[in-house]
């Protein structure tokens, strides 16, 4: 399954309303750990259909980042039925990831 961009906008639908559990990463073009992480978000959202994985840029989508309290990038959260299971900050492997969701 492809990633999903997500904005304020279609935060709800994407997000909160999903059937399957999210694994949101939110994001910035200019950190260097997000560009080491991407790939491996990218790689788990092409291997697991029992999983939704969107992006979040937080200089586009501030508001989001300030509602879920994102303080440092790259931060991973996973929502299940609408409300967040699991957090982590930073770069992490991907069995530690995929142990999340």
């Amino acid at each position: 399954m492809a990633v999903v961009v997500v904005t304020q906008d279609n935060f709800e639908t994407e997000v909160l309303s999903s059937d399957k559990p999210v694994l949101v990463d939110f994001w910035a073009s200019w950190c260097g750990p997000c560009k080491m992480l991407s790939p491996v978000v990218d790689q788990i959202a092409e291997e697991n259909d029992a999983v939704k994985v969107c992006k979040i840029n937080v200089d586009e989508q501030q508001e989001l980042a300030i509602n879920y309290k994102v303080m440092s990038i790259p931060t991973l959260i996973v929502f299940k039925d609408g409300v967040e299971a699991d957090r982590s900050v930073g770069v992490k492997p991907k069995e530690e990831i995929l142990a999340m969701l």
